[in-house]
């Protein structure tokens, strides 16, 4: 009887972890008889959706790769990447442990379907900006895309995300934009409508790398790093809190709501980034579920 019921408890035990997600949610050490643990089995999703953020798991002493990159790891084995709206097929990595050679690992990227979002309204010169301007808007972009290149060892990303603020979601990731009849580019973060002046609440630790409360395109704009190159962009604000340097921690109040910039009514837009790559936060927030 006591043989039966110890098979039983193993059994649970052994249900309990195939069950567990692949990857971790939080970057915190794996304890054991002796201490912290790493681990040492590479863990990778199967399949991940295009705009996804990836965390994957293996020795902390790794060298990890994908898309001509190398990956920081954390001290207890996260590893992070992003997959674009546009990727397709499988996503490789290369991964070296210090007792193996390579050892390539694959995940399938899953299609989504972009719908056409028609926005009628707005300023005619910021949908065709006259020569004069369009320098401009390639000025701040080259400071926001440098703000977006740091590679921060801080581990932020590994924390379930929260909302900045809540709201009606009323521009989704990906969609294709066309302004006042003039296609642009697909829409690279999730809108949020809320009333000018509703707080802005950092979604997960990480470091100011970016604000200015006056760009052209996307008015009021901030830089959250979160690190390992995963970053969140916040714009058409009507107040910015912080100034770049400071370390915020999730929840903490960095900013407000606006309409400035190209908009047509207040909303805050949230774009997350891995290093170039564009990431859809809604995914990122439907991790932590």
């Amino acid at each position: 009887m006591h043989l039966r019921r110890l098979l039983l408890l193993s059994c649970l035990a052994f249900a309990g972890f195939a069950g567990a997600q692949s990857v971790p949610t939080e970057d915190k050490p794996m304890i054991g008889g002796g201490g912290a643990i790493p681990a040492r089995a590479t863990r990778l999703p199967a399949s991940a959706s295009q705009g996804a953020m990836v965390i994957g798991n293996t020795h902390p002493a790794a060298i990890v790769e994908v898309a001509g990159r190398t990956l920081r790891v954390t001290p207890y084995g996260s590893f992070v990447f992003g997959i674009g709206r546009d990727a397709t097929g499988e996503a490789v990595l290369r991964i070296k442990q210090p007792a193996t050679g390579w050892i390539e690992h694959r995940v399938a990227i899953t299609p989504r379907d972009w719908p056409v979002e028609n926005i009628n309204g707005v300023p005619p010169a910021t949908v065709n900006p006259p020569p004069t301007i369009a320098e401009r808007i390639e000025r701040e972009q080259a400071r926001v895309v440098a703000a977006r290149a740091r590679d921060d060892a801080r581990t932020g990303f590994t924390q379930h995300f929260i909302w900045p603020v809540q709201g009606r979601i009323s521009g989704r990731f990906g969609n294709q934009r066309v302004y006042n009849g003039t296609p642009k580019a697909p829409h690279s973060g999730m809108d949020i409508a809320a009333a000018t002046g509703t707080p802005v609440k950092a979604p997960a630790d990480g470091v100011i790398s970016f604000a200015d409360p006056g760009l052209y395109l996307t008015g009021g704009t901030v830089v959250l790093d979160h690190g390992h190159g995963i970053s969140s962009n916040f714009l058409h604000l009507s107040r910015i809190d912080v100034q770049v340097g400071d370390v915020v921690k999730q929840g903490d109040v960095i900013a407000a709501v606006g309409a400035t910039g190209r908009a047509t009514g207040p909303h805050l837009h949230w774009g997350m980034n891995w290093f170039d790559v564009r990431i859809d936060p809604l995914l990122v927030l439907e991790r932590g579920k």
